[in-house]
């Protein structure tokens, strides 16, 4: 049985990730889940796998050096999965501070507690790996249509959230380099499912527009993201931990790429198509609910990854179509609407106010 450390597994694609890897490798695996439960920390995300005993929680912080080490004294790791970042980039703009904090500090904490722990005789143990899970943001932004972020590409963050994750892509990178550390890199595009925190895009869409309120589009409402179900993001990560090549990144796109506008008229479309003529939400949830706010500082234009590497390597490619994957996640948040609610009250109120009252 191996043993995973899973870092942020609260959060939206680290649970959908536990739940994954729980329903394929059954009692095969043990998984630990270390979150520090901040906002969009969820243990109601877990509801499924609570209680099955080759599962654990524990709250903490991967900050907290005492903490990690006292896991990986308890329990002989075989796989790290670090999740755990602060992730949202309007945040980042705010408090930019924070995401230094947790993004770069907390994963340097993470690979020095993981080397400490598995090195033995001038080398590691067998079989053990440590992932990191990153995103496309550290790429920048794409101006030319049929253009692509690729592994050899640049990094160019524009924003203090992909900043930090850049840096702390440059650390794994660093400890693959100098001490041949066991680890991947994967670079994400935009993820969209169950679970996810009703700040980003599509959630935020779908609340908003079930409860009649505007449906803020930011600048011109041009701007290109590619998506992924987060059920695909899941299978690349656990195919990679498997069979990626040690010290390789790995970007994992959805081939969905769309104007974020294009996705505001979508979910209107399909939030219509799902509720009956009856529902009396359904005469409200139009296009006359698009708000044009100002734009976010240095807003990036155009993401697009070629998974092509991933693909070749280790034969994952992105299995849901988005027309598919947006019906079934918001036929999730319909039928979880009290999951929704909890999570857009109280604080949630006051930084949506503070992020859209005045743009």
């Amino acid at each position: 049985m191996k043993t995973y450390l899973v870092t942020g597994g609260a959060g939206f694609i680290g649970s959908n990730y536990i739940q994954y890897m729980l329903d394929k490798y059954k009692e095969e695996i043990k998984i630990i889940n270390v979150d520090a439960l901040t906002y969009a920390g969820n243990l109601e995300n877990l509801k499924e796998v609570e209680d099955l005993p080759n599962y654990q929680f524990i709250k903490g912080d991967i900050l907290d050096k005492e903490a990690i080490i006292k896991i990986f004294e308890e329990n002989e790791i075989d796989r790290v999965v670090h999740f755990a970042a602060e992730s949202h980039v309007d945040r980042s703009i705010k408090d930019p501070e924070v995401f230094a904090s947790t993004n770069i500090l907390g994963t340097l904490n993470m690979l020095d507690i993981t080397k400490r722990f598995w090195e033995v005789d001038g080398g590691y143990k067998e079989d053990k790996k440590y992932l990191q899970v990153s995103t496309d943001e550290v790429y920048g932004s794409l101006e030319e249509e049929g253009s692509y972020f690729y592994e050899t590409t640049p990094i160019d963050p524009h924003s203090p959230y992909s900043a930090s994750k850049a840096s702390a892509d440059m650390l794994v990178k660093s400890y693959i380099d100098t001490y041949q550390f066991p680890a991947n890199i994967t670079r994400c595009s935009n993820n969209y499912g169950p679970y996810q925190f009703p700040e980003k895009l599509i959630p935020l869409m779908i609340h908003n527009a079930l409860n009649g309120k505007s449906l803020p589009v930011y600048g011109d409402g041009l701007n290109v993201r590619d998506w992924l179900y987060v059920m695909d993001h899941a299978k690349a990560i656990d195919m990679v931990m498997e069979q990626g090549k040690i010290g390789q990144i790995y970007n994992v796109g959805g081939h969905n790429e769309k104007k974020n506008i294009e996705i505001v008229e979508i979910i209107i479309d399909t939030l219509r198509e799902a509720l009956p003529d009856s529902d009396l939400r359904k005469a409200h949830i139009n296009e006359k609910l698009i708000t044009y706010v100002g734009d976010r500082k240095g807003h990036d234009r155009r993401y697009a990854i070629a998974p092509d590497k991933i693909k070749e390597e280790i034969g994952w490619y992105p299995e849901t179509m988005f027309k598919d994957g947006i019906k079934l996640t918001i036929q999730w948040y319909l039928n979880n609407l009290d999951w929704m609610e909890r999570l857009t009250s109280g604080d949630y109120q006051k930084y949506y106010e503070d992020m859209y009252k005045n743009r």
